[in-house]
């Protein structure tokens, strides 16, 4: 939302008429012929953006005007570059104005004039041309034209490729190959900027040629790269630091495009003829005899290995450390791409990669730069037959457990697993097992990665891990409590403003109730799908109802186990499902007391307690027992409404010898006896003290679901009209206790009526309370013995044609 002020404004913006707005045009063109532009002019070609971004309609400037801003995108100030280009990419060109830069203004082409290049580029062919105009540049000489600094085109070129790597050439990729080896390999070794060896005579003709330095201080051996410093750095040493910060970009871009071509390039031309730099390159005779496409794959090789090495040097700031940690990731990503496209690389990139990882596994503040180092190894390890279960218990095992609480971390690990999610499943067996600890991200900061474990939580629903999984989800709020105690237990005492101390984190540090929160810590699967204190867990956790991460963390539980349910029933056999509904039963009154979140706990398990029971209706006999002992606890009907009654509707619609060929009259009959005993209790006596009345719908289901028995054993019918009838008289007699909406006794009544109806004839209420399948799933549009088809066409036609 904006503010008032800025709300009026845009109104402003908005509304203003033409007569003002050329006047305003032609006002701006004068103090645009200004020598020096005064802080008026910058002010105005605000509001200039303003007036054109503020309307949903695009604006043509006068011709006059958008040749003052064009020229501004060439201007020394950055303001003006960045008004000037955002103005304009606000306006329709000119009808017949090209913006095509040739070599001789390249110079002018600085970010801002390249951000509206692309933004006016209408075609493909517009970028291509772009692209070959930058290229030429590229490939120029400073004798061969006007002085000028090369270091724009290649962030300018990274750009065109993210949006349009097709409009490349194959002449476009060779060339750009070759200089990038040139700038990556064959960069000058001294100091630039006018570096000074010191001493009393300092004039331009004594200045030597300072040799770049390393990190720790000391002179650099090998060639340069971007952590190297020195007080100046030359034109092509800052090329060097482009070209590194856009080569992965360049490697996959060039094999995507170039993946078709199998011709290779024998081209040998010289990348930078006549220039000391080729002259250095003629010295490997090795490499240059490599088309360009694997000349910058080997080099690239031997840049990200010397970038390796020197990050293991100790640097003097603190902002060279992070530099190193930064370059070590890009290297690592680097060898990573190109052992994919050359898999002869990854037997000599493996050992530089090993003893990386030796050398970072033991400290967690590279746990960033371990993370492309798991890639490299599921990417290559099973190639080099190298052992990676050490690098999987360090990602399943101590990121998650020891850095739950790094929101970065958890960003990049998350993305590492749904990439790869695939390759996870297939070659590490630790991944399923890990998900315990998985979910302590998820328990920790649930809105931030909620959207990455809705991608995840299916390929960790196994036939063996299901179980356990159900009861870590509704578990998962007391496990966000916990994480929250071990970071306070590892501080210092927090105590409420009061003064009292936390009990829960009193309760914490007992060594009695260590093994209740050291089971919710656990780090992998298997150790037991739950525990047997959970009710003393909870009242443990009883402060915690409230805590802000805890609250947000029984908003995620629902929609995780809405998907847990989808998935599950593509996995599990009868056996498996049949303990998942006794989960349902069990856990139901075992929840974290939130009513919010045991509302909708509840409303999960009837939805898809029901769609298990549908699919499977034999659940309902397998099951009978805890089912009946459920339905016949007459306190269910208060504390869990929306469950039982679920359960009752599914014992009355599944509990029938057409769906399971066990159910005997029996188990007809005891079910009848314990649900006619509750609807007897909660219809002739007041709720118990503090419970609100029993909903009308736990009512009429009980009745339907007697009504149902009863027409599959006859020998009930009399009990269910006898109940029938004296609730008909006693609601005649006024009201009751156990309903206090009038409305809501004439429906439980008018229901009653229509059950003991039918149920007068015997035969009719089985096939209306019981219908056959032929009956509840028609399918008479599609067969064609029916007329019903040729209905459908005709009235189809008939409408069609009005």
């Amino acid at each position: 939302m904006y503010s008032h002020g800025s709300e009026s404004l845009i109104k402003q913006a908005r509304e203003i008429q033409e007569p003002e707005l050329q006047k305003f045009y032609s006002r701006l063109v004068k103090l645009l012929q200004g020598k020096e532009l005064s802080h008026e002019t910058i002010d105005s070609l605000q509001r200039l953006h303003l007036i054109l971004s503020a309307t949903k309609y695009t604006r043509t400037l006068p011709s006059e005007l958008q040749k003052r801003l064009s020229s501004l995108l060439s201007s020394p100030s950055e303001q003006l570059q960045v008004l000037s280009s955002a103005v304009l990419r606000e306006t329709l060109p000119l009808s017949g104005q090209e913006r095509n830069y040739n070599q001789d203004n390249t110079s002018q082409l600085n970010s801002h004039a390249a951000a509206l290049l692309l933004s006016q580029a209408g075609s493909r062919a517009d970028l291509s041309s772009l692209c070959a105009q930058l290229l030429r540049s590229l490939e120029s000489r400073p004798s061969e034209g006007p002085s000028h600094s090369l270091t724009h085109m290649l962030p300018i070129l990274n750009t065109i490729l993210t949006h349009s790597p097709e409009c490349l050439t194959e002449d476009h990729m060779t060339l750009l190959s070759k200089k990038l080896v040139d700038w990556l390999r064959y960069a000058s070794i001294t100091q630039g900027g006018g570096a000074s060896s010191g001493g009393f005579f300092t004039g331009p003709r004594s200045r030597q040629p300072v040799p770049i330095a390393e990190l720790d201080g000391t002179v650099s051996g090998d060639f340069f790269t971007v952590l190297c410093v020195g007080q100046g750095f030359t034109e092509d040493q800052w090329m060097n630091v482009f070209s590194f910060s856009m080569l992965r970009h360049w490697l996959l871009t060039y094999h995507s495009v170039s993946n078709g071509n199998t011709a290779a390039d024998t081209d040998d031309r010289s990348e930078v003829d006549g220039s000391v730099v080729s002259m250095v390159s003629a010295t490997s005779s090795t490499s240059r005899l490599l088309p360009p496409k694997e000349r910058l794959r080997e080099k690239a090789f031997q840049y990200c290995q010397r970038l390796i090495e020197q990050s293991d040097r100790k640097a003097h700031k603190r902002t060279d450390t992070e530099l190193q940690r930064a370059c070590l990731v890009e290297a690592v990503c680097i060898l990573d791409c190109l052992c994919i496209e050359d898999a002869s690389l990854v037997f000599r990139a493996f050992p530089c990669i090993k003893a990386l990882f030796g050398r970072l596994s033991s400290d967690l503040s590279f746990a960033r730069v371990l993370l492309p180092l798991a890639q490299f190894y599921l990417n290559h390890g099973e190639m080099a037959a190298v052992d990676c279960e050490c690098v999987w218990n360090l990602v399943f095992g101590r990121f998650p457990a020891d850095l739950f609480n790094d929101p970065f971390l958890a960003h990049e690990l998350l993305r590492f697993l749904r990439v790869n999610l695939e390759s996870l499943q297939l070659r590490v067996p630790q991944y399923t097992c890990s998900f315990p600890n998985l979910l302590k991200l998820l328990a920790w900061d649930s809105p931030a990665v909620v959207d990455d474990f809705v991608d995840l939580l299916p390929s960790l629903v196994t036939a063996g891990t299901a179980v356990e999984l159900l009861h870590t989800l509704l578990d998962l709020p007391c496990l966000s409590a916990t994480l929250v105690l071990q970071l306070r237990s590892a501080s210092l005492p927090i105590c409420e403003p009061g003064g009292r101390g936390l009990l829960s984190l009193d309760a914490f540090r007992n060594p009695s109730y260590r093994g209740l929160f050291l089971f919710l810590l656990r780090g992998e699967a298997g150790s037991g799908d739950t525990i047997d204190r959970l009710s003393t867990l909870h009242e443990l956790l009883a402060e915690a109802v409230d805590w802000p991460r805890v609250i947000q963390c029984t908003q995620t539980v629902p929609v995780l186990l809405h998907i847990f349910f989808n998935k599950v029933i593509t996995v599990a056999d009868e056996k498996l499902l049949a303990h998942l509904i006794l989960v349902q039963l069990e856990r139901s009154s075992l929840l974290l007391n939130i009513p919010n979140y045991i509302k909708e706990i509840h409303r999960v398990f009837s939805c898809h307690l029901l769609r298990l029971c549908k699919l499977h209706p034999s659940l309902v006999v397998d099951q009978s027992h805890e089912l009946l002992e459920f339905a016949g606890t007459t306190a269910n009907v208060y504390s869990k409404e929306e469950i039982y009654t679920h359960v009752v509707w599914v014992l009355g619609e599944y509990l029938s010898v057409s769906c399971d060929s066990r159910c005997s009259v029996r188990l007809i009959t005891s079910c009848f006896e314990a649900m006619e005993a509750v609807l007897f209790e909660i219809t002739s006596s007041a709720p118990p003290p503090g419970a609100s009345s029993p909903a009308p719908r736990v009512i009429t289901t009980l009745m339907s679901a007697l009504a149902k028995l009863a027409s599959r054993s006859h020998d009930l019918i009399p009990r269910v009209s006898m109940f029938l009838s004296k609730l008909r008289k006693v609601a005649r007699g006024g009201s009751v206790a156990w309903c206090t909406d009038e409305e809501d006794l004439v429906a439980i009544v008018t229901r009653g009526e229509e059950l003991w109806s039918l149920l007068k004839a015997p035969g009719v209420a089985q096939s209306v309370l019981t219908p056959p399948p032929h009956v509840t799933t028609p399918q008479w549009h599609q067969d064609t013995n029916v007329a019903m088809p040729l209905g459908l066409r005709a009235l189809t036609s008939l409408t069609h044609s009005q």
